[in-house]
């Protein structure tokens, strides 16, 4: 499923910026000035490509939700009865809570 793909990548994705994170943390006392700079562009790069992931991962749920919201309204235009059921089950439901 793409769903469990993008969740996939992205987990991937935040666990290489943590590295790369954590490799500069653990070596800033260690390194001279210039691996330093080199480690410290090599974070800065991944967080730029981590935030550019997220933002079309948010863009991509976003598009996904309007998409289920639309089917769900065609349904209900549909099947006004079926709507009017489910609305009355999802009610009794909320109501025992």
């Amino acid at each position: 499923m793409a769903h469990d793909s993008n969740a996939k990548n992205l987990r991937a994705e935040l666990k290489s910026l943590a590295d790369t994170l954590e490799e500069v943390l653990n070596s800033s006392k260690d390194k001279p000035k210039a691996e330093l700079e080199k480690l410290r562009s090599k974070a800065e790069s991944a967080l730029q490509d981590t935030r550019a992931r997220l933002s079309d991962a948010g863009d991509k749920i976003a598009c996904q939700t309007r998409q289920i919201a639309e089917q769900a309204d065609d349904y209900v235009r549909e099947n006004p009865w079926s709507g009017v059921g489910i609305g009355a089950a999802v009610g009794v439901v909320l109501a025992r809570r």
